[in-house]
């Protein structure tokens, strides 16, 4: 991780993720590093669990704090010129409606890609 911009934090496992940190990357204008969760094996202090980090997108801003789902999504394309197309999913009305459509495809996505390994006690190994 860096500190000299924001670090997105991403499933390599997931295809959508992929093409999109694929994108992200080609289409950057600087300030951005990216840390796919499963090839990261530090475990920093002040980083939520891989199962936080799995669950929603997660950005770490330059100054250390944490931005979390549909404004992590946001922040990491204003990395790019086509930030702009992507603030009208802050305003009040769309934030609302748009946040609830990304954490249902999320929950979704989550419990499809890692259900087996959420709900396998270890006794059950």
């Amino acid at each position: 991780m860096t500190n000299q911009g924001d670090t997105l934090f991403y499933d390599g496992r997931c295809p959508l993720c992929r093409r999109e940190i694929h994108t992200l990357r080609k289409l950057q204008t600087g300030g951005l590093s990216f840390v796919d969760i499963h090839k990261s094996d530090k475990v920093a202090a002040g980083i939520p669990s891989r199962e936080l980090l799995l669950r929603r997108l997660h950005l770490r801003t330059s100054d250390g704090h944490w931005v979390v789902g549909l404004r992590a999504n946001v922040r990491a394309w204003s990395h790019t010129r086509f930030g702009v197309l992507f603030k009208p999913l802050l305003w009040p009305g769309v934030f609302a409606i748009a946040t609830r459509v990304y954490e249902n495809w999320a929950d979704r996505r989550y419990e499809r890609k890692y259900q087996c390994a959420v709900r396998q006690s270890p006794d059950q190994s």
